[in-house]
């Protein structure tokens, strides 16, 4: 499997177990519609093995820990069972490291699917694969979500209700085991007394602000710029953005006296990056009116956006995980000629700027993908700035090379 992409499920009871040159623990979280846990009671790993549907099953070591999902005792109301993995060891990443989820058949252990998530690094933690329930069938999907602040920022993120554990004295006694670190253990008891020091004593700091669970910048603080390979979440107030949106571009000619005849697009992909369809000035509407393109600017000229391509967020098709929004140069000009290029993401309803990213270098090129915005497995979307420069004088030569940064 490649991220984003799922298959049905045939059986009704599935494991699915990850496998890695370390020591991996594995977890499952139970999720309702809004991608939250009801309680902790639906976090399921080795300290809580067992939830209503859900099991936890160790490998002791010598092989996979495995999560098993039966289908028909998940209760109403649970839609989504998300499977975690983290490095057994303190800090470790899962650079270097290449983990695999198989999922099976749990009663006869034959192989359903399997999945390796590409491109990892600094993560210390990862949402590897989903069993969810979707038009009354269930199926699982590949994910490879990654996160920097080990599970503890996966089971934040569902809300899971995490303790920090409490300072260690200075030179605690060591156990003869450290515990395993999946989730922060409960507060240590208090210290025995000290005795007063000579000196006087030092206030007690005030209470650390909790620490965002993945890092990712929001919309909850307004408008967010961006710079090159930067990612925005499209949530404000707790709720993904799944309105009308204004992706405008614009550009101006490099030269005075100059026109500069760009055209912009946005291409639309499927989970396992499959073209869909494409949207520019020769097609101005796709995907049942969910996109629609302002039409073509033929000379750059003016303040203001160039050309606007709006997305209904909420109306686009579920096959529609990726879009790659483009500019390219049909009349052989190249970026070197160009100045000011820019897109900005508007609330279609409110005409308030919600993301923007300057371009602020140049190639002497012909195309540049400069934005992407993906669908994540909890229905969220996120913009990531691109500005990468291909050499592409039409859409249809902007498709591979979109594909291939997705």
């Amino acid at each position: 499997m490649t991220p984003g992409s799922n298959i049905p499920l045939a059986v009704a009871r599935v494991t699915v177990d990850v496998a890695a040159p370390v020591r991996l623990d594995v977890s499952g979280l139970l999720l309702t519609a809004d991608g939250k846990v009801r309680s902790d009671d639906d976090f399921i790993f080795y300290n809580q093995p067992s939830g209503p549907g859900v099991t936890y099953r160790s490998g002791g070591g010598g092989t996979p820990d495995a999560i098993t999902v039966d289908t028909t005792a998940v209760p109403p109301g649970i839609e989504k069972i998300v499977v975690t993995a983290s490095p057994d060891a303190a800090g470790q990443t899962f650079q270097g490291i290449e983990p695999t989820a198989t999922v099976r058949d749990a009663d006869t252990g034959s192989v359903l699917a399997t999945f390796t998530p590409p491109r990892l690094g600094t993560e210390t933690a990862l949402v590897i694969v989903e069993i969810y329930l979707r038009g009354g069938q269930w199926k699982a999907r590949a994910v490879g979500q990654g996160y920097a602040d080990g599970l503890a920022g996966i089971a934040t993120d569902f809300g899971v209700t995490v303790e920090e554990p409490a300072p260690a004295p200075v030179a605690p006694p060591q156990p003869a085991v450290p515990p395993r670190p999946l989730t922060p253990p409960p507060p240590a008891p208090p210290a025995p007394a000290a005795q007063p020091p000579a000196a006087p004593p030092v206030p007690p700091a005030p209470p650390a602000a909790p620490a965002p669970s993945t890092g990712k910048v929001n919309l909850d603080k307004g408008r967010v710029s961006l710079q090159k390979n930067q990612t925005v979440s499209l949530v404000k107030g707790g709720r993904p953005l799944l309105a009308r949106v204004k992706m405008g571009l614009g550009w101006e000619p490099a030269y005075r006296g100059a026109d500069i005849d760009l055209d912009a697009s946005v291409i639309a992909y499927g989970p396992q990056r499959n073209h869909i369809d494409s949207c520019y000035f020769g097609k101005l509407t796709i995907l049942n009116g969910a996109v629609k393109h302002s039409g073509d600017n033929l000379t750059g000229e003016g303040a203001g956006d160039d050309e606007v391509i709006v997305v209904d967020l909420g109306r686009l098709p579920q096959e529609v995980t990726g879009l790659v929004f483009t500019v390219n140069s049909f009349s052989g000009q190249k970026f070197t000629d160009v100045a000011k290029a820019y897109c900005r993401l508007v609330d279609a309803t409110t005409e308030e700027e919600l993301v923007r990213f300057d371009l602020t270098n140049a190639e002497a090129q012909t195309g540049v993908l400069m934005a992407k915005l993906i669908r994540q497995f909890t229905g969220e979307w996120e913009m990531t700035a691109m500005g990468d420069f291909v050499k592409a004088r039409t859409v249809r030569n902007m498709v591979k090379p979109a594909a291939q940064a997705l």
